[in-house]
């Protein structure tokens, strides 16, 4: 069995402030740690499923926040951003047998979360995909969906993990914080990774056909940004059509073709 993990730092255990999600603070080695920790877990409890192949996408900042020599000498790890689409889950496609989410938050706007956001969170309020609040699972769960592959575990925040289990009852979360306006309630660091191990473990020896998520025919995406600027750039865009001061507008029935216009607008 191949497996890919998409790994984000928003949604790690106990995370509550920007300057724990950023290189230059000093508060954020720990945060990288337990990503890798986090992460590391899912890889053990994959290689206990039967796991013979993991590809990880460090999927947060820089794309250089997992401590690789932590991992099991199986996985691929795919550092940076190639500028690709596929943004967080680079390099997925038919070959793997299951996509994972490891860390991942609230929908841009959303209570949930201190950190909540979808993609940039410098320059977006929020994204709405089909008429619903968009996180980077949504985003991602239906990139998957195009290659045909089930999500079978997402962990992160509450709010997330309840989005999931909206969108496909059979996919595996396990919710390691919960927000609370600026703040955060989380469980153990060490019961957090337990609880994905064997998370894991349990989706992978699973029917995991039945984390396929349902793929639309039709997309329409809006897009609010924080900046009015930036959304008068976005409407010159092909296809894409102006709503308000700060927010737009694009739909297709080709899904790459949305993808496409986040690489370039967003």
């Amino acid at each position: 069995m191949k497996i890919y993990i998409s790994a984000d730092i928003e949604g790690v255990t106990g995370i509550t402030h920007w300057d724990e999600t950023e290189k230059s603070k000093s508060d954020y080695q720990k945060f990288a740690q337990q990503m890798t920790d986090e992460v590391k877990a899912a890889c053990e409890g994959a290689v206990n499923a039967g796991v013979e192949e993991i590809w990880i996408k460090d999927a947060h900042g820089s794309g250089r926040n997992i401590i690789a020599v932590d991992l099991p000498e199986i996985i691929r790890l795919v550092r940076g951003w190639s500028e690709h689409p596929f943004l967080m889950v680079q390099e997925l496609d038919e070959s793997f047998d299951a996509l994972l989410m490891i860390g991942y938050h609230s929908f841009g706007s959303s209570n949930a979360n201190p950190l909540s956001h979808t993609l940039n969170p410098n320059r977006l309020n929020y994204i709405k995909l089909n008429g619903e609040f968009a996180s980077e699972f949504l985003i991602h769960s239906y990139i998957a969906a195009m290659v045909e592959v089930p999500v079978v575990f997402v962990s992160g925040d509450e709010g997330i993990c309840k989005e999931v289990n909206k969108v496909n009852k059979n996919i595996k979360t396990v919710a390691v914080n919960k927000g609370v306006g600026n703040s955060v309630i989380s469980i153990h660091p060490q019961l957090a990774t337990k609880k994905i191990k064997e998370g894991v473990e349990f989706a992978l020896k699973g029917d995991i056909n039945k984390c396929k998520v349902k793929f639309p025919d039709h997309f329409k995406i809006e897009l609010s940004f924080r900046n009015h600027g930036r959304a008068f750039k976005a409407s010159f865009y092909p296809g894409m059509k102006q709503l308000s001061s700060t927010n737009v507008v694009f739909e297709s029935d080709d899904y790459f073709e949305v993808l496409r216009m986040l690489l370039f607008t967003t």
